[in-house]
């Protein structure tokens, strides 16, 4: 009878001893790397399932309940005399039981020493093992993976080149995997459930993984023997959501029979309400979360799909060319395909922008990874930041300001949401952007060759999802690159920031005759040839497909590697796919700057947590609409800076939200790590307003002018 993996095989045993095991000599107790360690008292007796399992003289000749996993006593004491005559070729010591198959090598190892030295063991078959000289490999024809790419099971990112650690997917080309990943993987889900991560393929996926040594018990998942791993499904949503909870007893607070009384969304259920907080004068009315209201009211404006007008190319004139927006072409579609995407329309394109970020946010871990962030070298030390290879995307951000050259090596909390906003500052005024207000992409070699356009597609990718605020710069013209493809998208002439080239283009679209656009060409004749739009004039039409030609070079062709790596980096969790899916919602906050604050935006966005002074709170009321009418030296934005260090709502909310104290102090207070601003209790709003137009403006301004001193040192 030959070795075999029989039920014992991931089933926790009750250990009646602890000892060294007979064959590695090992104390160590880890079921990932050696398998579970039992101990047989009444013999003495105490082995590593997997150095057992992988001795080459011994077989498994019981029962499963006899001896240790079905492997006799006397048979195991026999492998453990013959494996002391053998000496291990990693330690040098003696007890090497396994042996490689490769013929004619002679090598014997322990289990560890041969993990130690990339051995590969194969727990199927014969259970064969090959040394690190024999071991099978991944074989990949062509390699064109330039970039890391993330491990599909814990997201950090390798180097996608197989070798002992790294594993390829055999049915998923982009799928990649730490070995370490793979095998607790495997261990957790078990033969039923191990399966690629990608298509979910198990028959090719498994065969695969064993060839290259990873075990994979015949059990059971480990998340299908939890006792009562389901129990939270039974769980009922009880907790007030609205925006403005009117209970005194808080939004968890649920009185059966009474105004306080939780009522539940009838679509979703997963958001609710008290009674009171929505006017409900029963728990028998319908009420939906604005989510399911949003979805419901929008699903019947989509009766017919648009249609996308493409310009005749022999009637396109100057105004087709320059003074519109750039609209993207779409591919010729089938009839099935367009009612598809009608669909598509009412329930994909209308969906919040906020709720989309918030569903990507849900990759975020529990696990935070601390960033130590110079305020004066913000875009530097970003970049150190994400680049360290012990960077996640998809972990909790902790950061932590410091000082450049600080012997002190001093460091205090800061808000993660104003340093990801001072992050997009800065990005939207780097050289990597060209333009004024609508912003696309530059060519700068140097950027290039350091890969900072990928960097600075990462870094708002990341924003985004942990709470950024709006970009609000980008050209329409970028974002249909993005979202349609450049080959689908015609520039305009506002996207154009080099004068010159903006004035050979207008003297181009203005030439009245033939011979008059015929000399501007003569005289641009250099520059055209250069970038290749040199065509044949016969009638005064054919400036306006000359002008295209120019605006689609100098405005995509000519930077399609920034573009490139740009859009590599914006999928960084997912939200390049996302914006696809959803263009219409994040175009409102990659092409638009957020609306202007007021005084009720403001006054609904801050909550009251502690017991308020009514005079206080009266006060604060009052100063906001004197800011928003333009009675007071501070803007609404300096106020939300001031207390948050965000001069706008990022679209995914505040985390967390911000609140108000009335505290007996003289000045305000403004907390940017809790979004917390304390307001000082004064005798007369006079005081009040002196106070905080004090504070606020000379706070800001000492922040801006610490910050250009430390810049000019």
């Amino acid at each position: 009878v030959g070795k075999s993996v029989g039920i014992g095989d991931g089933v926790k045993v009750e250990l009646t001893g602890v000892g060294s095991c007979v064959f590695c000599r090992k104390n160590d107790d880890c079921p990932n790397k050696y398998g579970e360690k039992k101990t047989k008292e009444k013999w003495n007796l105490t082995v590593h399932y997997y150095c057992l399992l992988m001795s080459s003289g011994i077989w498994q000749r019981g029962k499963e309940e006899e001896g240790v996993y079905g492997f006799l006593i006397e048979d195991i004491r026999k492998e453990v005399n013959r494996a002391s005559k053998l000496k291990c070729c990693v330690c040098k010591k003696n007890g090497a039981s396994i042996g490689c198959v490769a013929p004619r090598c002679k090598r014997s190892y322990h289990f560890p020493c041969g993990l130690q030295r990339e051995c590969i063991f194969q727990f199927t078959g014969n259970f064969a093992s090959f040394c690190w000289n024999h071991r099978p490999v991944q074989i990949i024809t062509s390699n064109n993976y330039r970039e890391s790419l993330p491990c599909t099971i814990c997201l950090e990112f390798i180097e996608p080149i197989p070798s002992y650690n790294i594993l390829r997917s055999p049915c998923c080309k982009n799928a990649w995997f730490h070995r370490d990943c793979l095998q607790v993987q495997a261990i957790n889900a078990g033969v039923f459930f191990f399966r690629c991560t990608i298509c979910s393929n198990s028959d090719i996926f498994q065969k695969e993984m064993l060839r290259m040594g990873i075990h994979i018990p015949e059990k059971d998942a480990s998340w299908e023997l939890e006792e009562n791993a389901y129990q939270e499904l039974l769980q009922h949503h009880e907790r007030c959501d609205v925006r403005r909870c009117r209970c005194k007893e808080g939004r968890d607070y649920n009185a059966p029979d009474s105004k306080w009384e939780i009522k539940r969304c009838q679509c979703c259920g997963s958001s609710g309400t008290h009674l009171a907080c929505s006017s409900l004068r029963s728990w028998e009315q319908n009420w939906e979360c604005l989510e399911c209201r949003g979805i419901i009211y929008n699903s019947g404006e989509f009766q017919k799909a648009k249609k996308h007008v493409l310009p005749n190319s022999n009637n396109v004139g100057i105004t087709d060319c320059l003074l519109e927006e750039s609209s993207p072409k779409l591919p010729r579609q089938s009839p099935g395909s367009q009612s598809k995407d009608l669909l598509r329309q009412g329930s994909k394109f209308r969906r919040n922008v906020s709720t989309l970020l918030i569903e990507l946010g849900f990759q975020i871990k529990k696990k935070t990874k601390r960033l130590y962030i110079n305020k004066a070298n913000i875009w530097t030390s970003a970049l150190d930041a994400f680049r360290n290879r012990n960077f996640n995307p998809s972990y909790a951000i902790e950061v932590a300001y410091v000082i450049e050259n600080d012997n002190f090596g001093s460091e205090h909390p800061g808000s993660k949401q104003e340093f990801l906003s001072l992050l997009m500052q800065h990005l939207e005024n780097s050289s990597l952007f060209e333009g004024s207000l609508s912003k696309n992409l530059s060519l700068n070699s140097q950027a290039l060759k350091e890969n900072l356009y990928y960097e600075a597609g990462k870094m708002l990718a990341i924003s985004l999802v942990h709470g950024g605020p709006s970009p609000g710069f980008f050209s329409k013209t970028l974002f249909n690159c993005l979202v349609y493809g450049p080959e689908n998208t015609q520039p305009i002439l506002d996207d154009v920031s080099d004068f010159d080239v903006a004035q050979i283009i207008i003297r181009i679209n203005t030439a009245t005759t033939v011979a008059d656009l015929k000399s501007v060409i003569n005289e641009c004749y250099n520059y055209l040839e250069l970038i290749g739009c040199l065509r044949l004039i016969t009638t005064l039409s054919d400036k306006y497909m000359l002008v295209k030609d120019i605006l689609v070079y100098h405005v995509i062709q000519r930077v399609q590697a920034p573009f490139e790596s740009f859009k590599q980096g914006l999928k960084t969790l997912g939200v390049l796919e996302k914006i696809q899916a959803y263009p219409e919602a994040f175009c409102s906050i990659l092409c638009h700057k957020p609306e202007s604050l007021s005084a009720k935006i403001l006054s609904d966005l801050f909550t009251v947590h502690t017991l308020p002074d009514v005079k206080a709170l009266g006060f604060w009321n009052s100063y906001l609409q004197a800011v928003e009418d333009g009675k007071s030296t501070t803007t609404m934005e300096d106020i939300l800076i001031f207390a948050t260090g965000c001069s706008s709502i990022p679209p995914a909310g505040f985390k967390p939200t911000p609140s108000i104290e009335c505290l007996p102090v003289d000045f305000p207070v403004g907390n940017k790590c809790n979004n917390c601003l304390a307001i000082p209790v004064t005798n007369t709003y006079k005081e009040f307003q002196e106070n905080m137009d004090f504070t606020i403006r000379n706070t800001l301004k000492l922040e801006k002018e610490e910050s250009s001193h430390y810049i000019g040192h």
